[in-house]
């Protein structure tokens, strides 16, 4: 057979465009250059182990996301309101490698939020589940949108000890370390939780 005339009918060597070739170059790059980020999780509706759970799972299904560590359980006091007007939080952390960019994965976090209906009528309402992005790389931003990193993550305790727990080195950019911040503000009204447990997405 006419070894032309297979070329013309085998797609394999049909000149690819310049602009796939970017695209796929482009995906590559990103891919093989994955970001760290951490990602709080606190929950004060329902059961709140099980949906904190279904929370790193469903951020474990994300394409171009892996869970690489989840902190143990914190039990808190609520933030910002009267005592005893809501029921405790549970509270952990989780530390990420991705590849998606702060953007998408605040897109991520509120669809995670929205799969658990959660529900923002109040500001430090309660809530099935608050997915929250601490810090990605050494990304610091004031975008209202997205401020990276969290504002008010060196402030809270429950986010800082969790932290601590899988990243003992860990630093806020533009804080400090967050053995030295949790130092100094202590874990009053933050309460370890042994006898609860969540793990990796399987």
């Amino acid at each position: 057979m006419n070894n032309a005339l297979n070329a013309q009918s085998d797609p394999t060597v049909q000149p690819v465009p310049a602009s796939v070739v970017e695209t796929v170059d482009a995906a590559d790059v990103t891919l093989s250059n994955p970001k760290w980020a951490v990602i709080a999780l606190g929950a004060n509706l329902g059961n709140r182990l099980e949906t904190l759970q279904g929370a790193i799972d469903a951020l474990g299904d994300t394409p171009g996301m892996r869970v690489k560590a989840v902190s143990p359980v914190y039990e808190t006091e609520p933030w910002g309101v009267e005592p005893g007007s809501q029921p405790s939080y549970l509270n952990a952390v989780v530390a990420v490698k991705t590849t998606l960019p702060p953007s998408s994965l605040l897109e991520r976090a509120h669809a995670v939020e929205e799969a658990f209906d959660r529900v923002r009528e109040e500001r430090w309402g309660p809530r099935t589940i608050d997915v929250d992005i601490v810090a990605y790389a050494d990304r610091v931003s004031d975008d209202p949108v997205l401020t990276l990193p969290h504002p008010r993550a060196h402030q809270r305790a429950f986010v800082l000890a969790p932290w601590h727990d899988i990243d003992p080195e860990a630093q806020i950019p533009g804080r400090g370390p967050v053995t030295a911040l949790l130092a100094e503000i202590g874990l009053v009204g933050v309460t370890p939780r042994p006898d609860l447990e969540l793990h990796l997405p399987e």
